[in-house]
Order: C-alpha cells, then sequence, then structure tokens
C-alpha cells in the first residue's frame, strides 16, 4: 500500500562537528515523499524521498545561507536532496536495513539507514498513519562537500561525518472510490 510522508509531523535532522570541539545541528524543512509499505513482506517495501535543499535551517541566517552556497549545497543548481531504496532488509521485529540511493549536489551513492518502525494506528481524523525512525552516518566528502577552513589551533571547522536522523509519518494514500 502506498503511504505519502506526512510534513507537519516528519523531520530530516543531521549533525555535524564544528571546529572539532561542538555540534551544529540542523535540518531540512521541507521534504515530500512517497512510501510503498508491504506490512506481510517489509523487504519488499520502497521508498521515495525528496528534499527542498534550500529549506536547511540551522538557526543561523549567515551559515545557512553559506550552507546554500556552491561551497556546499548549490541549491540554485542542484535544488533538491534525493533518496531511492534500493532494498530492505529485515534486522528485527520491527527493525530494518533499509539501502538506496542518496543524491547531494548531483552525485549519487549508497547509503544505508537503520529503521525503527514505531506503530500503526488510526489517527483522530480516520486515516491510517504509520511512524519511522531512521538513522546513518556520511562523509560529506563522497558527494563532493569539500569546504573547510583550516583552524589556526590545529584541525579543521567542519568535520567531515554527518549524522542524520529521519522521523517519518506517513499516512496511508486513500484508494479513489469508482462509481
Amino acid at each position: 500500500m502506498t503511504w505519502k510522508i506526512d510534513t507537519a509531523h516528519s523531520a530530516v535532522h543531521f549533525t555535524v562537528r564544528h571546529m572539532m570541539i561542538s555540534n551544529v545541528r540542523g535540518e531540512f524543512q521541507q521534504l515530500s515523499g512517497t512510501v510503498s509499505l508491504d506490512e506481510q513482506h517489509p523487504e519488499n517495501t520502497t521508498v521515495d524521498i525528496t528534499i527542498d535543499a534550500a529549506s536547511i535551517n540551522t538557526r543561523e541566517a549567515q551559515r545557512d545561507a553559506h550552507l546554500r552556497s556552491a561551497d556546499f549545497l548549490s541549491v540554485e543548481e542542484y535544488p533538491h536532496v534525493l533518496f531511492k531504496s534500493t532494498r530492505v532488509e529485515r534486522t528485527g521485529e520491527k527493525t530494518a536495513r533499509l539501502h538506496g540511493d542518496l543524491t547531494i549536489r548531483g552525485v549519487t551513492r549508497p547509503v544505508a539507514l537503520d529503521v525503527e518502525h514505531t506503530g500503526i494506528l488510526t489517527n483522530p481524523w480516520g486515516n491510517l498513519s504509520a511512524g519511522f525512525e531512521a538513522r546513518t552516518r556520511i562523509s560529506r566528502k563522497d558527494w563532493g562537500l569539500t569546504w573547510n577552513q583550516a583552524l589556526e589551533a590545529g584541525g579543521v571547522l567542519v568535520g567531515d561525518e554527518i549524522r542524520i536522523q529521519i522521523e517519518l509519518e506517513l499516512v496511508k494514500e486513500q484508494a479513489a472510490v469508482t462509481a
């Protein structure tokens, strides 16, 4: 069955080291996509997500503008970050490893996300909703995100490893009623 992302209750968060001593956290505030969820055979599930790269928010306008620039996401040329699943491995009763292709700045590379299914229920409006949480770590350099600045005391301004956490609430698409 096909499910749409409930954008009001879903988020893509990230964390990266700043000056090698602390973390900067941010999120992409606009995403869309569908999940074809096969409850009986989760390994047949497919995921297709589009993230608006310009919706990046780290709570610092100057940093966000820099992240949107050609030094990082180059949002004018590459307006979307894309994820398309390639396979699902079930790892437990409510857990799986979701493999897929992540495209950033026109570069597509494989990633694997550890996913937890947090439940399915009927929401107060009579629609079926499902929840998922996913985590992964990537090297930003693998996608050509290499900008950095050396620090006087040693080290660099921006860490290489990006920790990504995704929280999705999905709503089952209603089948069209035919007369």
